[in-house]
């Protein structure tokens, strides 16, 4: 019989039960609660990454936390517009919208890129449902209002986006009925509003407002960047309210980062009890936020944790 040790294995799987181990007392302080995830941009497009994203959110909902997945698709939109001949800008980062074009959104974001999240889930052993914010009233919308400074004259003048919206009332109750019954709701970020109008929501907003309407344990938001850094490039791990207002007036948070972390400021407003900028790139990165005591992302911490 050869009972020689293999060294090397044996240190793999030290490692992989210490890793077990540390998760533990993550597994006790989230079990039964609500995680919010906003999933897109390059982990979305990745097939492997998109794989490992559906088996976190499986294994989550596995060892008791109840994941509600919103997703985006910018990229994809932009791809079917230019086959269909329709042009398409952004203002201020958001794409404006008109009568043909709120089609095209509804039909890509509700459609085609809701029913491959659901699908990858269901491959990991999941059990997914794909909605947009039209079903059952879940997000009721109203127009985007926006006004830009002229530098010259200084004077503000409004911006019309078209069919751009955000949320007016977010009703989270068929995600609680389906979180009951051991359901994963993957969320599209169409709105309706009260006049029956459909509207094009920011991911990042929906998912937000979302996270506030649940009072979420925690909304992870998936990005292409490692997190908020500071001036010498390095990882922010822990924010408060009051130390973003002050990384932003001087200049640290800028450019794209701003709406970041003004989106998670607002859903800790909201009742959440943390909000994690992390980067979606990285492998298994939700697992390695969740339940690893360090942490790979920017955690942005409510008056509740």
């Amino acid at each position: 019989m050869n009972d020689k040790i293999d060294f090397g294995e044996t240190k793999h799987w030290l490692r992989t039960a210490a890793t077990i181990s540390e998760a533990l007392p993550y597994l006790r302080r989230y079990a039964g609660t609500a995680f919010v995830v906003k999933y897109g941009g390059h982990a979305m497009g990745d097939d492997q990454l998109a794989m490992n994203f559906a088996r976190d959110i499986v294994l989550l909902k596995q060892v008791g936390i109840n994941p509600v997945v919103v997703h985006g698709g910018g990229p994809q939109i932009g791809q079917m517009l230019e086959r269909l001949r329709l042009k398409s800008e952004f203002i201020d980062g958001l794409r404006v919208t008109d009568a043909a074009t709120i089609e095209v959104v509804e039909m890509v974001l509700a459609g085609t890129i809701n029913k491959q999240i659901v699908a990858a889930i269901n491959a990991a052993g999941g059990r997914a449902v794909g909605l947009s914010g039209k079903d059952a009233n879940l997000i009721v919308a109203e127009k985007l209002r926006r006004t830009k400074r002229d530098p010259e004259s200084h004077i503000e003048r409004a911006i019309d986006l078209g069919l751009v919206g955000e949320p007016k009332k977010v009703n989270p109750e068929i995600l609680a009925v389906l979180a009951r019954e051991g359901f994963i709701p993957v969320v599209a970020p169409v709105g309706m509003g009260e006049d029956g109008q459909t509207y094009n929501i920011n991911a990042d907003t929906a998912a937000g407002a979302i996270a506030g309407a649940l009072q979420a344990a925690r909304f992870y938001l998936l990005t292409d960047v490692r997190g908020v850094l500071d001036k010498s490039g390095a990882l922010v791990a822990e924010l408060t309210l009051a130390e973003i207002a002050a990384l932003i007036a001087d200049g640290t948070i800028k450019g794209g980062m701003i709406p970041k972390v003004e989106t998670c400021m607002d859903a800790v407003r909201r009742g959440v009890d943390a909000a994690v900028i992390l980067d979606g790139r990285v492998p298994h990165a939700l697992l390695l936020e969740v339940f690893t005591a360090k942490g790979i992302g920017t955690l942005v911490r409510g008056p509740r944790s």
